[in-house]
């Protein structure tokens, strides 16, 4: 009996099983900018997702509200489009069916009182079939920043409800730099309290991420070796194989490093380097994560490489796209170097990498180990862990191991957890599914807080503004073939901060030793 309580029991973290305020009935999802490409292609699939394996409220209605004038059919062919079901499963044919039933639209502007009155009228009459005390409400608002304050303002005046409790979840980004956030986030605060605010950064919401605090927490032998005595240096790499397709314009305004160094990768960062937290409880973590961050200063331009992607293998350059200012010297590829101002990681460079039209689809986290004494080896590899977010979600830790066979030589080798190998039945859910199961059960632990944005901020404006000729003139970003893994300058960069790169006659994974 105890056996089997111990089994039931093994591996809970009681601090995440926490008194949230979950809404479990009486619910309705308003998603405003629902004619939107994120709107279609994340929020709507992952609202089929939860609603599709029985995770929403069991009457929970969704509400589309965007400028876009369209009919139900039109509407409810938008919101479907991008849900997956190439084999035409019949099962998942009907429940799209049941989920186009529930979600109804509404078409308005997103700064006029009467809208959102004429909105109201439509929640209220969806309530009025509701039993039993309580009517909740989410506001997902897939929207550009330019009417973030638009909409929180109209709907704490006309949509509130005072029946239940109200939710709303900002998309990113969540302004261009110090002084623009921190408007935004007064803004914001002027209407919805900080309890109410859910901002979404939805690679919090990533399989590999979430395990971070696990793999860290969780391994007395990871974490004894998860600092600066060991760690040379750490690289946190995103990399797209396609280039900005026609969307140069909206690319040029925010440029990589507001897309993808800013907000995503440092996310990482600070879940990576973080101290023990108290508990897994929402605040305890972002605590945490912020005290991180204000060790952190602002990047020094010396630490930055910049380029951007020419014409190569019959695709276009980044200025051959039509929508693309004349000249602009935007940078699709950053490389930065962030320093940690702490006993756990003085002196460990951390350099986040991010760039469009590269070789490949890619990101992880690479964490090279220092040299072993030397005196007995030659030339040995270093240790690495490798934490693939994506494709394929991994945790690979390269060693050295003695050749098999008579010989006494050392040779790389991995132990490797490899997702669909190991976890064969496991269907790892997408990041939206898990943010907005969040944001329905009231965890704020996978969100930014305000702070948080505030610091992460603070640590890019300076070099955001050089970038864009604030400071004297612009730097030239470097030029790097569609299709390469970046600028010339990559390798030198990288090495200046005692990164070795691995010898080339190795592999992931290798299973045959004569290719060797």
């Amino acid at each position: 009996m105890n056996s089997q309580h111990h089994r039931r029991d093994s591996g809970v973290i009681p601090s995440m099983e926490g008194s949230f305020q979950a809404l479990t009935n009486n619910t309705l999802v308003v998603v405003f900018g629902a004619s939107g490409d994120l709107a279609k292609k994340k929020t709507f699939p992952a609202l089929f997702g939860l609603y599709r394996n029985g995770f929403l409220p069991a009457d929970v209605r969704i509400i589309g509200y965007a400028r876009t004038k369209m009919d139900d059919t039109d509407y409810h062919k938008r919101i479907t489009q991008y849900i997956k079901n190439d084999a035409q499963d019949p099962e998942i044919t009907d429940k799209i069916e049941e989920f186009k039933k529930i979600c109804t639209y509404i078409a308005g502007s997103y700064d006029k009182d009467e809208d959102f009155i004429r909105l109201e009228a439509h929640l209220k009459e969806i309530e009025s079939h509701y039993k039993g005390a309580g009517k909740n409400r989410i506001f997902y608002m897939a929207l550009p920043p330019s009417v973030f304050l638009s909409v929180a303002s109209g709907l704490k005046k006309n949509n509130y409800s005072k029946e239940g409790g109200n939710r709303i979840v900002v998309e990113k980004p969540f302004g261009k730099d110090t002084e623009s956030a921190k408007a935004l986030l007064a803004g914001l605060k002027e209407h919805w309290t900080e309890d109410e605010t859910f901002r979404i950064d939805h690679y919090l919401g990533k399989e590999m991420v979430k395990n971070l605090l696990v793999l860290r927490f969780a391994n007395i032998a990871f974490n004894s070796a998860w600092d600066k005595n060991t760690v040379s240096n750490v690289q946190i790499t995103f990399k797209e194989p396609f280039g900005t397709e026609g969307r140069g314009g909206y690319f040029d305004e925010f440029g990589m490093i507001r897309d993808v160094l800013q907000n995503h990768l440092t996310q990482v960062l600070t879940i990576l380097t973080m101290e023990r937290p108290v508990s897994f409880a929402a605040e305890d973590i972002r605590d945490e994560k912020v005290k991180v961050l204000r060790t952190i200063p602002p990047i020094e331009r010396g630490d930055v490489l910049l380029g951007q992607y020419v014409a190569a293998n019959g695709n276009p350059g980044y200025l051959d796209d039509d929508t693309v200012p004349k000249g602009s010297t935007c940078p699709t590829f950053a490389a930065t170097t962030l320093w940690i101002h702490n006993p756990r990681w003085e002196g460990v460079p951390f350099i986040l990498k991010a760039g469009k039209a590269l070789n490949e689809a890619k990101v992880e986290v690479r964490i090279q180990y220092k040299d072993v004494t030397q005196g007995i080896f030659k030339n040995i590899s270093r240790n690495e862990m490798v934490i693939r977010m994506q494709p394929n979600e991994a945790i690979y830790i390269k060693m050295n191991t003695k050749m098999p066979g008579l010989q006494t030589r050392a040779m790389p080798t991995e132990m490797d957890l490899t997702y669909k190998r190991r976890f064969e039945d496991a269907k790892i859910p997408e990041a939206y599914e898990a943010l907005i199961l969040d944001a329905f059960k009231g965890d704020h632990s996978n969100f930014v807080r305000d702070d948080e944005l505030d610091q992460a901020w603070k640590i890019f404006t300076p070099i955001l503004h050089w970038i864009e000729g604030r400071e004297g003139e612009k730097p030239t970003p470097s030029p790097y073939p569609y299709g390469s893994r970046g600028p010339a300058e990559l390798e030198d960069f990288t090495h200046k901060y005692g990164y070795l790169r691995s010898d080339n006659s190795y592999n992931w994974p290798i299973t045959n030793i004569s290719k060797i």
